[in-house]
């Protein structure tokens, strides 16, 4: 006899199959992109232009844009920072040109600054030689290092699939030494497989796990974050339900992890909002793919779901932002009312008509999370309506009370400090 529980199942089944068949149909009809994910076909072979699939009619033909292959200039770059804006007493200057397709930074014990890449399978080491910068590619050939975090002399650098080691990384920069995998339970896809690291006090990182498409139910070992701890390989899923977390610190006042997420494609230019989140306990879900914002349930992936069901989001940041790194401002340099202010490098639009993001926003928030208020600290990356002088990908804190922002769009590394 066959339960309610297995008709329920079959039913939901079969609406969803009418939907894919519907959705397919039209899609063909109007010449839009569209994809599959939930047949084996995707799995085995995934499409190559998975990040534009799922078109509207409305938004036909956005696309993401491509950077300089080569980074830009340092005319170039200087001509564009003359044009962003600051509150009274921040000054934005060039910290270091010449690092490619730049993404999330950490300081070494010895004042090294190594540097992940998108795209590029580098990593890089900027030191100081007499006042100069010197960039320095000390790995090359990962699949895409975007995160790395720098802890007890070792180097750590997470690609994709493999969490690596690198020991005694400061005193081997000409010659890296051969990594050690702590841990390496994450599937093998790239697409939004890209990751973040943000060291806890205990030695242990939060890392996020993204699905491998913009929309639709993700694999069981994605859309999550996981607390690992490098020295013995151990795991624990804190987060549920995160669609594209690239970003993320932890509270100094209460030791709980926040973290940037960027919400679905292809709803609209206005919808849904990206997020800022905090987890206040174990096993949290936010939403994805049923609700998008706390409070959009998904056209097609909702399936009876309720928004209340989730978390909500402590801070919806805008449409298509595309919040990326994120600190928690601990300095003494900048005006004591930015003190545990969260810092968010927006990275910018792509799903837009007209473009927003590309800046670095300040958000004012308590360690409960509430009452939250946003300001803007540095714009002016983007020039019309889609054009980009730069995307700001990471923060970091430097020991002067500054901190440096990593541009992949431009290839550099940017100061800012502040004096009265």
């Amino acid at each position: 006899m066959t339960s309610v529980f297995s008709r329920s199942i079959l039913a939901c089944a079969a609406i969803l199959a009418m939907m894919s068949t519907t959705t397919q149909v039209y899609a063909q009809q109007k010449g839009l992109k569209h994809y599959e994910s939930g047949n084996k076909e995707f799995w085995t072979h995934p499409p190559d232009d998975w990040f534009l699939g799922d078109e509207t009619e409305a938004q036909k033909g956005l696309a993401p844009p491509s950077g300089p292959p080569t980074g830009m200039s340092e005319s170039e770059i200087s001509a564009a920072l003359k044009k962003i804006k600051l509150p009274p007493g921040f000054k934005i200057e060039l910290y270091a040109p010449g690092v490619l397709a730049a993404r999330q930074m950490a300081w070494g014990d010895k004042g090294t600054l190594f540097v992940g890449s998108f795209g590029l399978g580098n990593v890089y080491a900027i030191t100081d030689k007499g006042g100069k910068k010197e960039v320095k590619t000390i790995i090359k050939g990962l699949k895409m290092p975007t995160g790395i975090a720098f802890k007890d002399g070792a180097l750590y650098v997470i690609d994709i699939n493999k969490l690596l080691r690198y020991d005694n990384a400061e005193a081997n920069l000409d010659k890296m030494p051969e990594p050690k995998v702590v841990y390496d339970d994450f599937a093998p896809y790239t697409s939004h497989g890209w990751k973040y690291l943000a060291p806890d006090k205990d030695g242990w990182f939060y890392i996020p796990v993204g699905p491998p498409f913009n929309i639709g139910i993700p694999p069981t070992s994605t859309s999550q974050i996981r607390r690992v701890d490098p020295k013995t390989g151990n795991a624990e899923i804190v987060a549920l339900g995160v669609r594209n977390s690239v970003g993320g610190d932890v509270d100094p006042r209460s030791g709980k992890y926040w973290f940037t997420e960027n919400a679905r494609d292809w709803l609209s230019d206005d919808t849904p909002s990206d997020k800022l989140n905090m987890i206040s306990r174990l096993g949290e879900h936010f939403g994805y793919p049923y609700c998008h914002e706390g409070d959009i349930p998904d056209p097609k992936f909702a399936m009876g779901h309720k928004c209340s069901e989730f978390t909500p989001p402590v801070l919806k940041l805008g449409a298509h932002v595309a919040p990326l790194g994120m600190k928690f401002y601990t300095g003494s340099m900048f005006p004591a009312s930015y003190k545990n202010n969260i810092l968010i490098a927006e990275h910018g639009s792509w799903n837009r008509h007209q473009y927003q993001g590309a800046r670095i926003v300040r958000v004012i928030v308590g360690p409960d999370g509430k009452n939250p208020k946003q300001e803007v600290l540095a714009s002016g990356w983007i020039e019309g309506k889609q054009g980009y002088t730069g995307r700001p990908a990471d923060i970091v804190l430097a020991k002067d009370g500054s901190i440096l922002v990593a541009d992949d769009w431009a290839g550099a590394i940017y100061r800012i400090s502040y004096s009265k």
